[in-house]
């Protein structure tokens, strides 16, 4: 059981990896879609094997998985508004979308802010290490 956690852990941080580089370089809401399924895939892994992994190592990293599952959720519930907004015949010029559209940039920039730290300190290599992978 424990080689099954350690690959099934090791492959949900390279899919993490992929898509925060992926989403840093173009920011699209499929893009960030993508990356909010690979947190909280690799979140519910850590929690359902935490005995698996040495001392409380996944704890650490479901916290921070937290912290990007919100800097995404910011950008991701305006695009999900904007979306309704228009499907339910609001103008493109409407001041509400307006609005989401300007918030929704100020949620982009400080998510690309996180994503570069995430890059620089390639967090999931190091997690590797501290997961005992």
């Amino acid at each position: 059981m424990r080689q099954y956690v350690r690959l099934q852990t090791s492959i949900l941080l390279r899919r993490l990896a992929f898509e925060v580089n992926r989403t840093a370089k173009t920011g699209d809401a499929d893009a960030i879609h993508d990356l909010r399924v690979a947190v909280r895939r690799l979140s519910r892994c850590l929690r359902a094997f935490s005995q698996f992994y040495p001392g409380r190592s996944w704890k650490k990293v479901r916290r921070k998985l937290h912290e990007l599952m919100a800097a995404t959720g910011e950008v991701r519930d305006r695009d999900i508004a904007v979306e309704l907004l228009l499907k339910a015949g609001i103008e493109s010029e409407a001041s509400a979308i307006r609005i989401l559209e300007e918030e929704r940039c100020s949620a982009a920039q400080h998510l690309s802010t996180v994503l570069h730290h995430w890059q620089e300190r390639s967090l999931s290599r190091k997690w590797r290490g501290e997961l005992g992978l």
